[in-house]
């Protein structure tokens, strides 16, 4: 089957599966202690971002394959708190998983107190994917490129606006580590996900955004916004003519946002590597890996154990980042 553009494709993700119970097709044999009711994957942003879209793709598949319904819910605010609570008190027994994010999991508890401990509160299932993040401004801004913008920030000091999908988020990071590695001074605009801060950046409303690539690509594509680089080391095949950071001279603003599955702490582990064996196997389908693809993400499959040691390298490495560049929660 021919393959969407990442617009369309995400366009058509979104239509077809907002707010949808995903149902089984077959039964598939379940670890012992499995509820038998619908499983719900807590999503801790609004419909329209990057976590939403992947966490109904995976969904979507799981149904098939498990033979159990897959509730998406969203459920924002805080700067995912909301969300990322709500499982971390559920009930550990695999029917409450959450869509976790590398902001407020690895970056936000650096910058400002959070109400949960992802080593402590979660137990990690399995990691899915990672995105980078793609810097735009609107086209009434006159920078072209990524020095341009530099340049032009530095002359209009303290009044650039960047925008975020909220706080702790890797929007928000991307636009804190852009700040420190420049030089600058700007002023940080939270929203609650990423469409609203897209629809603001826009409107004229902010200057400059640097989000996950597929919430904001499809503005871009239809030239309502300008792009600049990546926060990546390469360049992505779903946005080929963007350079990426070091390309674009900033070497250092790599910023990548990645997306697993969660239970809450104490999960039974027959439950934790039953899931992880599921979810795995529904990111290697054909069908699923062209649909990250398409979004511009790629494959970083890991296990329980793997993901924990992924969770708290990447805890660690951004604790220094944020540390050494003195970022702070406005």
């Amino acid at each position: 089957m021919k393959m969407m553009t990442t617009a369309a494709g995400a366009a058509f993700l979104l239509q077809a599966m907002a707010f949808a119970t995903f149902a089984p097709a077959h039964a598939a044999e379940r670890p012992p202690g499995f509820p038998s009711q619908q499983v719900r994957v807590v999503v801790p942003f609004p419909p329209g971002g990057t976590s939403d879209i992947v966490g109904r793709i995976i969904a979507q598949r799981l149904a098939t394959s498990t033979g159990q319904r897959f509730l998406v819910e969203n459920r924002p605010g805080a700067g995912a708190a909301i969300g990322i609570t709500l499982v971390t008190s559920s009930t550990p027994d695999g029917q409450t998983l959450l869509l976790g994010a590398a902001g407020p999991l690895t970056m936000s508890p650096h910058m400002s107190r959070v109400p949960y401990d992802a080593d402590r509160d979660l137990a990690p299932i399995a990691l899915v994917t990672a995105v980078p993040n793609i810097v735009v401004v609107h086209p009434s801004v006159p920078a072209k490129t990524l020095a341009e913008l530099v340049s032009l920030v530095r002359a209009r000091p303290g009044n650039v606006n960047f925008g975020s999908a909220g706080q702790g988020t890797t929007a928000h990071l991307s636009g804190e580590l852009f700040r420190a590695l420049a030089g600058v001074d700007m002023v940080h605009v939270p929203y609650k996900g990423t469409s609203a801060a897209v629809a603001d950046l826009v409107g004229g409303q902010i200057d400059l955004l640097i989000d996950n690539l597929p919430g904001v690509l499809p503005q871009v594509r239809a030239g309502k916004l300008r792009a600049l680089a990546l926060t990546s080391d390469t360049r992505s095949k779903a946005a080929a003519d963007v350079p990426s950071a070091p390309e674009a001279g900033m070497k250092e603003l790599i910023v990548s946002g990645w997306f697993g599955f969660f239970g809450p702490a104490k999960t039974p582990q027959p439950i934790v590597e039953w899931m992880a064996q599921e979810i795995i196997a529904a990111a290697k389908t054909p069908e699923v890996q062209a649909q990250l693809a398409d979004l511009g993400g790629e494959t970083d499959l890991r296990g329980p154990a793997a993901f924990r040691a992924y969770l708290r390298a990447e805890s660690e490495r951004w604790g220094r980042i944020i540390r050494a560049a003195k970022i702070q929660v406005q």
